[in-house]
């Protein structure tokens, strides 16, 4: 089709970029504006000439050679495609170039219609852009649509052990292990159609494969990024070996503690009875000698055997006490637990003590826990009897039980009057066998308040208290919600 030529001067003259028309001898018939001002010629100085002015001396020879076969077919169609173009400015200079190429009908022949656009800005991007993935700790892989890698880094290499000229323009799933290789296309396919920045694999277990044949596990993350040429993808790959062994090595770990733990429980079961047999028969005899000898016995023979009575006794204590405490998390289903409930059975149980200590109980309205219902009435139990026990001398105890929502946890704290704590002892209390009275003053094995604080951390939580001397004492535990 006939072009008016006036008519395609003022289109040229209104074009952003540059807009170059040469004849079919390569000769420079028009130009406009902008590519005055992009190549450095005033317009007299390029219209008559060679388009070959343009052209940097490195690619002068051949460009002959591709004008012609342009004219020999001409269509509209990209220059250069698959290479990078470049163009020279009147002081010499170079700068890269994309060129749309479009014939033109006139009186006078068939013309081509050269559109040139700087793409500097775009080079210089692209160039940040692969220094920012060749600088990346992680192996960066980009492939396109059809799966073919176009850009990989140095840790690229390392981790996959292909140089680099390996690895541009094969199938990304030469770097997938044979057992997956099967299906990845179509993993790759969904991606494509649902372009989205994700971990790759949520859920699985991922391998890349190395070039010497071996598998590593390794984590991936894929980046869609659209460019003139398509969309494209980044994937960030880390190799995940020390992380997996690291895993595996504390699993294993963690199993040997396991196993280590129930033969450490079954010795406490072993030796407690053991222990528990020879116990019983020297109480046996001392209970027979007491009754089968008192008419005899001296009053210092009566002495040393309450002595061995008392010794006998207190050893059962602790070995029961032991065990017990042994045995915190590790029994029990994770239930609900009405506390309410919890406490008034706790208060049946106690109330011979209760009635006999004249102590009063006020409980406010308490909340429902998850957890071991045996070890959470122990550990509120052992509390209350605490509070009983280390009361003040001609008074009454008085005890409260109140609890308030803190965020994702319950604090209930137990309230009583008694002799309280001296701050110097109060996180000290709380570790096993910490007596701060003799056996003369309070009975007790020393190892009640550790395993409340042993009971609260199997269940998530904390225990503290808050006390002063002659005024009692505030023990606080938390629990989840």
């Amino acid at each position: 089709m006939s072009t008016d030529p006036k008519l395609l001067s003022a289109i040229l003259e209104a074009a952003p970029i540059a807009m170059v028309m040469i004849d079919r001898e390569g000769e420079i018939a028009l130009v406009n504006t902008e590519t005055e001002k992009l190549f450095g010629y005033p317009r007299n100085e390029l219209l008559g000439q060679p388009v070959e002015i343009l052209v940097p001396d490195r690619f002068r020879a051949a460009h002959p050679g591709h004008r012609g076969s342009f004219f020999a077919t001409p269509t509209a169609r990209r220059m250069g495609i698959g290479r990078d173009l470049y163009a020279r400015r009147k002081d010499n200079s170079e700068f890269p170039v994309e060129i749309g190429l479009n014939p033109v009908e006139t009186g006078e022949g068939v013309f081509v219609l050269s559109a040139i656009a700087d793409i500097t800005e775009r080079k210089q991007a692209e160039e940040k852009f692969r220094l920012v993935v060749e600088s990346a700790p992680n192996a960066m892989v980009m492939v396109n649509q059809h799966g073919e890698i176009v850009l990989v880094n140095s840790e690229t290499e390392r981790c996959f052990g292909y140089p680099r000229a390996d690895l541009l323009g094969q199938s990304i799933e030469m770097l997938v292990p044979t057992r997956f290789r099967e299906n990845h296309p179509g993993y790759r396919h969904d991606y494509f159609n649902h372009l989205v920045t994700r971990s790759m694999g949520a859920g699985r277990d991922l391998f890349g494969l190395h070039k010497d044949g071996s598998e590593f596990p390794v984590e991936i993350g894929l980046n869609p990024i659209r460019t003139q040429e398509g969309t494209l993808v980044l994937s960030s790959i880390i190799d995940i070996s020390e992380r997996k062994q690291a895993e595996q090595a504390l699993q294993d770990r963690s199993d040997e503690l396991a196993r280590s733990n129930a033969e450490l429980e079954q010795f406490a079961y072993l030796a407690s009875h053991d222990l528990q047999e020879p116990l019983r028969t020297v109480t046996s005899f001392v209970d027979v000698l007491q009754r089968d000898s008192h008419q005899m016995r001296s009053e210092k023979v009566g002495t040393s055997l309450r002595f061995i009575s008392n010794a006998a006794t207190r050893m059962s204590e602790l070995i029961t006490g032991l065990l017990e405490y042994s045995r915190v998390g590790r029994e029990g289903q994770q239930v609900i637990v009405d506390c309410n409930t919890m406490v008034n059975a706790i208060q049946e149980d106690l109330s011979h003590i209760i009635s006999e200590s004249r102590a009063t109980l006020n409980v406010e309205e308490l909340p429902q826990l998850k957890g071991c219902e045996p070890e959470l009435r122990m550990l509120v139990q052992n509390l209350i009897i605490n509070a009983i026990k280390f009361r003040t001398k001609d008074t009454d105890p008085s005890i409260r039980i109140v609890a308030r929502q803190e965020q994702r946890y319950w604090q209930i704290s137990i309230h009583d009057n008694g002799i309280g704590i001296a701050p110097e002892h109060q996180n000290r209390i709380f570790d096993i066998f910490q007596r701060l009275h003799t056996k003369q003053e309070y009975e007790g094995t020393g190892i009640g308040l550790a395993h409340c604080r042993k009971i609260v951390h199997a269940h998530g939580g904390k225990i503290w208290v808050d006390s002063y001397v002659g005024k009692g004492s505030a023990f606080h535990f938390t629990l989840p919600c």
